[in-house]
């Protein structure tokens, strides 16, 4: 059985798969749940947890979701100074949540970026038309590896949690958007999908991308990815997914499940993948 990480016992990932080659991309997809005051679980009691796993993990990307401007702050100061992030609050600007984009900044170059709203008016800031519980959003970013010279996009979103038809509409933008990325790249999706694998919107975004957790070569143990504090449900419904154009090759997928002292980083389990670009 593959454990969260702990103190001085190193990467659940290393753990999983070996040593990383020098061509492997470490990729997270992450909703850190916002950073509230409310105990228990609020975003002080959470923060340390949080800081040694992503400190012990270290993933080359990070798709983040939920996180307000100063919980990314922070996180991006426990980190150390070696990465950055790219978003956008959904409502505009710094207000409301993220899809924030972390990257290490000794491997990957931000090229461009963007985002667009899960709405029937995609261009316009805190837009939502679809009857959803609240604005939904993507931001994405094109990289350039230095390690490897390869480009890529890594896009990050967050579905809605109420509304079937909301989250069906935003799959089929999504579909629409990825493929007029220019110049045409590599892909990597990540984000909380709000319904599981073998959903319709599973079912509509693996028929252009693959699910990184199903075409792993190894994986740890699998997991409800949205937990609530609650205990841990093993081979439960996974609505955290990294999904990635055909060509992508993952070595390994992981749902690391650390906590300390019974206090979780987030209500959610982070997903890690190994992925290899073509």
């Amino acid at each position: 059985m593959i454990a969260g990480p702990s103190h001085g016992d190193g990467s659940a990932m290393e753990r999983l798969a070996g040593p990383a080659s020098p061509g492997d991309l470490h990729v997270m997809t992450y909703n850190l749940r916002w950073g509230g005051f409310a105990e228990p679980n609020s975003w002080e009691q959470r923060r340390p947890v949080m800081r040694t796993l992503l400190t012990t993990e270290r993933p080359d990307l990070i798709g983040t979701q939920e996180g307000l401007i100063v919980q990314l702050r922070d996180i991006e100061a426990d980190l150390g100074g070696g990465y950055g992030f790219v978003g956008t609050g959904r409502l505009g600007g710094e207000l409301g949540e993220f899809m924030a984009v972390f990257y290490r900044r000794d491997r990957l170059t931000p090229q461009t970026y963007g985002d667009f709203w899960l709405s029937d008016t995609p261009e316009d800031p805190g837009s939502e038309t679809w009857g959803g519980f609240t604005v939904r959003m993507v931001t994405w970013v094109r990289f350039l590896d230095r390690a490897t010279g390869k480009r890529f996009y890594a896009v990050n979103t967050h579905l809605d949690n109420a509304s079937e038809h909301a989250r069906r509409r935003a799959a089929e933008l999504i579909r629409e958007r990825l493929p007029a990325l220019r110049p045409p790249l590599p892909i990597v999706l990540t984000g909380d999908f709000n319904t599981p694998a073998g959903s319709f919107v599973h079912e509509r975004l693996t028929g252009l991308l693959q699910d990184t957790w199903e075409t792993a070569a190894r994986r740890g143990p699998s997991y409800a990815t949205f937990h609530g504090y609650q205990p841990l449900e093993p081979d439960g419904p996974r609505i955290d997914w990294v999904l990635a154009t055909p060509g992508v090759v993952a070595s390994a997928a992981l749902t690391n499940t650390y906590q300390r002292g019974g206090q979780f980083p987030s209500d959610h389990l982070p997903v890690q993948v190994r992925l290899t670009l073509p």
